[in-house]
C-alpha cells in the first residue's frame, strides 16, 4: 500500500503544487501523521518555550502539519472528490496545551491556573480492537474518555489562492476541526485542479464541540484514505456522509452567517438529490428534533458547522 511517511508530511498549505502521491480511484493509501506541533511537544516541561518555538514566527504560525497532495487519477475540474476514512490509529500520546488570550477564560483572574502556559500530557491506551482506533485517553494514571480519533485538517489545493493549516477555511476545506471527519466518514469536496490534489493531517485523538481553548488532544496518527471521483458534480459546500446521517458543512468567521448557510445547504441537498418538497425540507429544519446543528470548531477566529440529518428521514 503506498505512503506518505510522516518526514514527508510536513506541508502548512493546502496550494497547487506538485503531487507527492499518484492513486487510482479506490486504491487505499496511507498518510503519516505529524502532531499539530509539528512533533516538538512531546513532554510538559516545554510549555514555557511553546511561543519561542521556530514554526511559530512565521504569520500565522506554521501548525497543523498535513500529508500531500495527493493526486487522485481521473479527478478533473468541475468534479466532486469523495474521500473515504478507512482508518485512523493515533499515537500512544498525545497533547492539549493553553495560555493567556486563548479565550475569555485565559485572562480571567479568577483562573489564574488558566492564565499561564500550560502543557498536559495525554496517554493513549489501546481499547477492545486492540488499538488506539477506539483507545482510552489517560491523565496521570487516571482513565479521562474514550478516544474518538478525528481529521482536523483535510481539503483540496483552492482554486485560486493558497490557504494555511493554521488559519485557512473556505469551500475547498481546510482547517475545519470536525469530531465527525472520522473513520467510516465519507468527505464530499469540489474538485479545482488535475488530480484534486488533496491535503489531510492534524489529527486528533478526541474533541469536545468548539475546541474552546484551540488545541485539542493533537497527536500523531497514521491515517488510511481512498478516493473517488463523481464527474460533473458541484456542491456549494463541504458535505459529509455518515452510516447514520447526512451534514452540510460550512466555515468561516461568523457562527450567525455559517448557521443559516449550512442549514440552507441542506435543504438543497434535500431538494436536489432527494426529491424532498421544499416545504417538508423547511419543516425538517425547524420542527424535526432529530435535526442537529453541531457547532463543530469556534475558537481563535475559526468556526465550523455542521446541519446534520438522520437517513431514516430521507426519501
Amino acid at each position: 500500500m503506498q505512503r506518505i511517511i510522516r518526514q514527508n508530511a510536513l506541508e502548512y498549505e493546502f496550494s497547487a503544487k506538485a503531487p507527492v502521491l499518484t492513486v487510482g480511484q479506490g486504491e487505499s493509501f496511507i498518510i503519516e501523521t505529524e502532531d499539530a506541533g509539528s512533533g516538538q511537544v512531546r513532554s510538559e516541561d516545554v510549555a514555557p518555550r511553546l511561543v519561542h518555538m521556530p514554526t511559530r514566527k512565521a504569520t500565522p504560525p506554521k501548525g497543523n502539519p498535513m500529508g500531500g497532495p495527493v493526486y487522485v487519477i481521473g479527478a478533473e475540474p468541475g468534479d466532486l472528490l469523495e474521500v473515504s476514512i478507512e482508518r485512523v490509529e493515533v499515537d500512544s500520546q498525545g497533547f492539549t496545551n493553553w495560555g493567556p488570550g486563548r479565550t475569555a477564560v485565559g485572562d480571567d483572574h479568577r483562573w489564574p491556573d488558566l492564565n499561564r502556559w500550560t502543557v498536559k500530557i495525554l496517554e493513549h491506551q489501546p481499547g477492545p480492537s486492540g488499538t488506539t482506533r477506539d483507545g482510552v485517553a489517560v491523565l496521570n494514571g487516571k482513565p479521562l474518555w474514550e478516544l474518538r480519533p478525528m481529521i482536523g485538517c483535510i481539503g483540496v489545493a483552492p482554486e485560486r489562492e493558497v490557504i494555511t493549516s493554521a488559519m485557512g477555511q473556505g469551500v475547498s476545506g481546510g482547517n475545519l476541526d470536525m469530531r465527525d471527519v472520522k473513520e467510516g466518514a465519507r468527505v464530499y469536496l469540489n474538485v479545482y485542479h488535475p488530480g484534486g490534489l488533496l491535503f489531510a493531517g492534524d489529527v486528533h485523538g478526541s474533541q469536545a464541540d468548539t475546541e474552546y481553548y484551540g488545541t485539542a488532544d493533537e497527536t500523531r496518527a497514521e491515517v488510511q484514505l481512498s478516493c473517488r471521483v463523481i464527474k460533473n458534480k458541484r456542491i456549494p459546500f463541504i458535505r459529509l456522509e455518515l452510516a447514520a446521517s447526512i451534514i452540510a458543512v460550512r466555515a468561516g468567521a461568523s457562527l450567525d452567517v455559517l448557521v443559516h448557510q449550512a442549514v440552507q445547504d441542506m435543504m438543497q441537498w434535500l431538494v436536489e438529490d432527494y426529491g424532498v418538497d421544499p416545504g417538508m425540507a423547511y419543516m425538517h429544519a425547524c420542527v424535526n428534533p432529530e435535526f442537529r446543528i453541531n457547532i463543530y470548531q469556534y475558537t481563535l477566529g475559526l468556526a465550523s458547522v455542521g446541519a446534520e440529518l438522520p437517513r431514516k428521514y430521507l426519501p
